[in-house]
């Protein structure tokens, strides 16, 4: 999991995963998107206690629940609409971006 949120960057981030998205010839998604897509994946570790700094080192992500997650709060605050293939194209950027900083081990 995440070695030190700190090295995070929301900015660059979400370049790196438009850049992403990009090079799976999906167009339609803003930066505002993606940062909303950011924020509900912190709720997720929120929510499970991966932000935890004892359990950080150990911690895993089942992609399925996190996916399930995100799409019943898209679905409950309707604030943005996103295919589930495009939903697993932002996490799976998110999860290199942050192989990319070293905050993911795989």
């Amino acid at each position: 999991m995440a070695k030190d949120l700190l090295e995070y960057d929301d900015s660059d981030a979400i370049k790196f995963i438009l850049e992403h998205l990009k090079k799976q010839n999906i167009d339609n998604v803003c930066d505002d998107d993606v940062q909303y897509i950011l924020d509900l994946i912190c709720e997720y570790y929120e929510k499970c206690n991966l932000l935890n700094e004892i359990n950080s080192e150990e911690a895993q992500i089942e992609e399925s629940d996190m996916i399930n997650y995100i799409s019943a709060i898209m679905k409950k605050e309707n604030v943005i609409s996103l295919e589930e293939s495009i939903l697993e194209a932002i996490l799976d950027g998110e999860y290199e971006y942050g192989l990319s900083i070293g905050i993911y081990e795989k």
